[in-house]
């Protein structure tokens, strides 16, 4: 994949809430892919850096978001199907196999599930994995999608876990 060159100064741009110079020097310049190999960087930095518009394509970013969504419903007991539709769409849409209106359609009635799920014994889990679906079903809201999931399946570990889901997806 021909990933765009970015530099030090891309990512303050962003408006991280540390200085990136902290991690690299002012001359940096690379790809999404080398932000993502930065192992002196925090992995839940990592990501957010490269999630933002312009690192990655959007087929990539969405699918990953997928990816992220499906993790977390697969911490879910039964989970609704509604969510499980969401990401379905959502995944198909990427692949230019779903209209914009699906997409709209799917996002929707994974917010009921997510909306439903808050309310009951489900519990925080569920509805984190029902949010991811929705916020990956709205498309633009990739990066979220992505940051639920990453909170729903928990820690470092599920972090790192997904550094190296999209390093694969990158280098495929």
């Amino acid at each position: 994949m021909n990933l765009p060159i970015k530099t030090l100064e891309d990512i303050r741009k962003l408006e991280p809430c540390y200085d990136p110079g902290k991690y690299a020097p002012e001359d940096w310049e690379g790809t999404a892919l080398d932000v993502l190999k930065a192992e002196q960087v925090p992995v839940h930095d990592r990501l957010w850096v490269v999630c933002h518009e312009g690192w990655i394509d959007d087929k990539t970013l969405r699918l990953f978001a997928v990816s992220c969504a499906r993790q977390a419903l697969a911490l879910v007991d039964n989970p609704d199907p509604r969510s499980v539709n969401a990401i379905d769409v959502s995944e198909r849409y990427a692949n230019g196999k779903a209209t914009k209106e699906e997409l709209a359609a799917a996002r929707v009635t994974a917010w009921n599930a997510a909306c439903a799920a808050a309310w009951s014994a489900a519990g925080v889990t569920a509805w984190n994995a029902a949010g991811a679906a929705a916020w990956a079903a709205a498309g633009a809201a990739a990066w979220a999608a992505a940051c639920a999931a990453a909170r729903a399946v928990a820690g470092a570990a599920a972090w790192d876990a997904q550094v190296k889901q999209l390093i694969k997806m990158l280098e495929e």
